[in-house]
């Protein structure tokens, strides 16, 4: 045995009460992966979806991204446990994630910027009035019968004057000794009415803007990984801009990977551009799907490509490291999306 292997040993024996292992360095611990239920894409990531990580699935729309979310949520609730889906945009079917066979009791689906059916709409214009301010006043009695009548002494103004031109005969032409009174008559003035709407308070979430709908579901994500007790996560920004789902911090995703790691949840996020970065254990990027070309005239489902654009943690048989290169491991796979009617083949 060398000397400094001998100096090593006698370190680790000396502080082996206090930093065991202390020049040692841990082992590469492996994340513990979860089906996803398509064959090939097993195949391909020697096991499924690493849990209590973060995987980000990449692609534009009709990619696949929803299909492939849906068969690994549904391993999941097939096998007992409560997963939850966050869906952005409202684009989640829930027919067709019966379809595949997911137990949807144990789902909890989370629509971010839909309205509740029991409260009340929302009104278009936002200067309607209330309906309070609709509803006329309950009467008031006052001094001369009820209502609100001017004042005695306003009423007396005139009345001398009336009655004694209703009492005196009609006069053909005034006389010219007698000085004529000018009456100055008084101009009705119309005071245009000023519509003043009433102050509100700007709410903290608006059901139309994208920005809003994000701020919620991060909302959403955070409630639910403090509660725990969710083996799933699902974030689905699929139907979201880019640009709206680049302005989300990364210490938020930076977060929520450290939660995923204390309670052991997996968390697919369906983008269509990758935003989580460094944060994200495993980023797989999906191709459009092209049909299939079974049938001539009748649609029987899409063909969809799926490649691993990056993996944090990779399985090592041994530390040895061979002279010849091993052989490249294979990074894309595809799968089928057979239709209902098209049967199975």
């Amino acid at each position: 045995m060398s000397s400094a292997s001998a100096i090593r040993l006698q370190i680790e024996a000396a502080l082996s009460h206090r930093i065991p292992s202390a020049l040692t360095p841990a082992p590469r611990i492996l994340r513990p992966q979860a089906n996803v239920g398509i064959a090939s894409v097993d195949e391909l990531l020697a096991g499924g979806l690493p849990l209590g990580a973060v995987t980000e699935m990449v692609g534009p729309e009709c990619s696949g991204r929803t299909s492939f979310a849906l068969s690994f949520v549904s391993r999941m609730t097939q096998t007992g446990k409560v997963c939850a889906w966050i869906d952005v945009s409202n684009s989640l079917h829930p027919e067709s994630a019966a379809a595949v066979g997911m137990d949807l009791s144990r789902l909890l689906w989370v629509r971010c910027g839909v309205q509740a059916s029991n409260a009340p709409p929302t009104p278009t214009n936002s200067f309607a009035l209330p309906e309070k301010y609709l509803v006329p006043p309950p009467i008031k009695k006052g001094l001369h019968g009820g209502g609100f009548g001017p004042h005695p002494r306003h009423e007396v103004k005139g009345l001398s004057v009336a009655v004694s031109e209703f009492l005196k005969p009609e006069v053909t032409a005034p006389r010219c000794a007698e000085p004529q009174r000018r009456v100055r008559s008084e101009r009705e003035v119309f005071e245009p009415n000023v519509f003043e709407p009433p102050v509100r308070k700007k709410p903290s979430i608006v059901p139309g803007k994208p920005w809003a709908r994000i701020e919620q579901a991060l909302h959403v994500m955070d409630l639910l990984l403090q509660g725990g007790g969710f083996s799933c996560l699902v974030l689905d920004l699929g139907s979201t801009a880019p640009e709206y789902a680049l302005r989300i911090p990364l210490a938020t995703w930076f977060r929520y990977r450290a939660a995923a790691e204390r309670s052991q949840a997996s968390i697919l996020l369906l983008t269509q551009h990758a935003c989580a970065k460094s944060s994200a254990a495993l980023v797989l990027r999906l191709q459009p799907g092209s049909s299939l070309r079974e049938e001539t005239t009748v649609f029987t489902g899409v063909e969809y490509c799926v490649e691993v654009a990056r993996e944090r943690f990779l399985a090592t048989s041994s530390n040895v490291i061979p002279l010849r290169k091993p052989p490249q491991r294979a990074t894309e796979a595809r799968w089928r999306g057979r239709t209902t009617w098209a049967g199975r083949r």
